[in-house]
């Protein structure tokens, strides 16, 4: 992941319209505060750190940029000490601002993020601020009204696929075309969750095909989801039960990852429309009792229950 963790704002894949605006702020000598915001995976932190690559030469890096992540101490000491007097100190000999660059801000205390509010104002002459989080609501509205926001979505799979196949063809592994889509699918728009499942799986079996994927991440997979519909729309109860139970314990399934997957497949299935309403509400209480940690033999029977219930209901319209 770190590897190919792009270097420059050419590199990027996504956010086009994201990155030539800031091009434009940096071309302009005019970069407002920034508050990038996020699901993970999907380059905020690459944006900022490139944007600094290009600001800033190797050797004023240190000296021009403070760098803090939620691993490291940001309290309202952090903020009033350290933080501060880096933004107020000029740079001598050279023109041009420092870049305070906080990661993970979401995970910032009340108390820090009103602290902060005071030392953006005060320095903005000679300092910019980048805040980085993943959930905007976190971030007090004081902060978020003196940053310029921009949302990071996550990344659309035809932006992934090229960024991969070039990963792929620098590190020579061998991905067969339903394994690069199964790769998309699982990483559901976060690039690094995608270069991780990417090597784990080339580390355990060598050539990344779907159903190595799906191993690999423990996800079950598509052929065994169709066979457990199957089983619950067409087989009795008992019979219907015992062979769920049996592929459970076999692959080592979780009843919730059963649930989400099948509930995929409900939609593609040609129910009646009344019978799927009835079938997407019994199966939203039985994620909502899984969440809530409830026995998974209890609540399996109950799935089972759920279909065969519909079955006998299209059974009846018929």
């Amino acid at each position: 992941v770190e590897k190919y963790r792009p270097q420059t704002l050419a590199e990027l894949v996504s956010h086009r319209d994201i990155l030539s605006t800031v091009q434009r702020f940096i071309s302009e000598d005019r970069l407002p505060h920034l508050l990038l915001y996020g699901p993970p995976g999907t380059g905020k932190t690459s944006t900022i750190l490139a944007c600094a690559r290009q600001l800033y030469r190797d050797r004023e890096f240190g000296s021009m940029v403070l760098e803090l992540n939620a691993s490291d101490d940001r309290g309202i000491d952090i903020v009033r000490g350290p933080i501060l007097s880096f933004a107020s100190t000029r740079t001598i000999f050279k023109k041009g601002f420092k870049l305070v660059i906080l990661d993970e801000a979401d995970a910032m205390t009340q108390d820090a993020q009103n602290a902060l509010r005071r030392v953006i104002e005060k320095f903005t002459e000679n300092t910019r601020f980048c805040l980085i989080c993943n959930y905007l609501s976190k971030i007090i509205p004081a902060l978020q009204s003196r940053c310029t926001r921009f949302r990071f979505g996550p990344l659309t799979p035809e932006l992934m696929v090229p960024r991969l196949r070039h990963v792929v063809q620098e590190e020579g592994v061998d991905v067969t075309e339903d394994g690069m889509k199964a790769l998309v699918t699982l990483s559901s728009g976060d690039m690094r969750r995608a270069l991780n499942i990417l090597q784990s799986t080339t580390m355990a079996f060598g050539k990344v095909t779907e159903e190595n994927v799906y191993t690999c991440t423990g996800h079950p997979l598509k052929s065994d989801i169709a066979n457990i519909l199957d089983w619950m729309l067409n087989q009795d109860f008992s019979t219907a039960y015992r062979k769920i139970t049996e592929l459970k314990t076999l692959k080592g399934l979780a009843l919730q990852d059963i649930l989400t997957e099948i509930h995929l497949f409900v939609h593609r299935v040609d129910f009646p429309p009344s019978v799927r309403i009835q079938l997407l509400i019994k199966m939203a209480d039985i994620e909502y009792r899984l969440a809530a940690g409830t026995s998974e033999k209890i609540q399996l029977s109950s799935l089972i229950a759920a279909f065969q219930v519909t079955r006998d209901l299209i059974v009846a319209e018929a």
